[in-house]
């Protein structure tokens, strides 16, 4: 039976490090034993490569000819076991609470969404309170987006409404059909737009929308060259992000 004493679960959390830096370890051995030219992997928040990959390569550019880069697309929660493990050397992700080892940069705040029917009566609507849909069936986030999923119950707890989930989705696929098959609505950050079928819309929140930080995520032992190339220049994605306005 395992311990669930403070000093069983230190023993645990250590054992589980210690593992994971042994197989860090040996994924930068392999890489170091791999002829020709250097791997610099990169991991994205699943979606987010649309956006963030065209400006990742753009800052890799001088050193593309050099550098074979492989692109991983996940949940945040396994880019940041990957990182750990030395399988990624930065991803695009979700500042993890659980990864201790792991650092994060910001490179914007996602301002999230109200998604509905395309069909729904407020859908031509410039912008949509939360007061006004919050009696309809509520598609929220499951523990597979764990970030995301604290920032939605914060904010529908600040709203004082009284708004519980009528199911909660995996990925951004199944909440936009539960969306479209149940009536119901979800809020979901910005850049889930680029996956909106006809029969889904989405419309900013009314007031100050709830945000949620997309960073770029590096094991902090790692050494690099490419990757301190790309944290030199991280500012230059920064500048180019819009800030979030509030919607009347």
């Amino acid at each position: 039976m395992a311990s669930s004493s403070p000093a069983g679960k230190a023993f645990l959390d250590h054992a589980r490090l210690a593992l994971a830096q042994v197989e860090a370890a040996r994924e930068a051995a392999r890489r170091a034993a791999r002829p020709g030219k250097p791997t610099f992997a990169l991991g994205f928040l699943t979606g987010q490569e649309m956006d963030w990959l065209p400006k990742a390569m753009h800052i890799l550019r001088d050193e593309l000819p050099n550098v074979d880069v492989t692109v991983t697309s996940e949940y945040s929660p396994v880019l940041a076991d990957e990182l750990t493990r030395g399988k990624l050397d930065l991803a695009f992700m979700r500042r993890e609470a659980s990864a201790a080892d792991l650092v994060f940069v910001t490179v914007t705040q996602e301002a999230l969404m109200a998604v509905l029917p395309s069909d729904h009566r407020l859908a031509s609507s410039k912008s949509v309170d939360l007061r006004e849909i919050a009696g309809e069936p509520f598609i929220s986030v499951s523990d597979t987006a764990p970030t995301l999923r604290a920032v939605i119950e914060d904010y529908v707890r600040q709203t004082g409404l009284a708004i519980t989930p009528a199911h909660e989705a995996d990925n951004l696929a199944m909440a936009i059909s539960l969306v479209a098959s149940r009536r119901g609505f979800a809020l979901l950050p910005r850049y889930a737009q680029n996956f909106l079928p006809w029969s889904v819309v989405s419309r900013p929140i009314k007031g100050k929308p709830p945000t949620i930080d997309l960073a770029v995520g590096y094991h902090r032992a790692n050494t690099s060259p490419i990757l301190k190339l790309f944290l030199s220049k991280v500012g230059e994605l920064i500048k180019r992000v819009p800030p979030i306005q509030a919607t009347s």
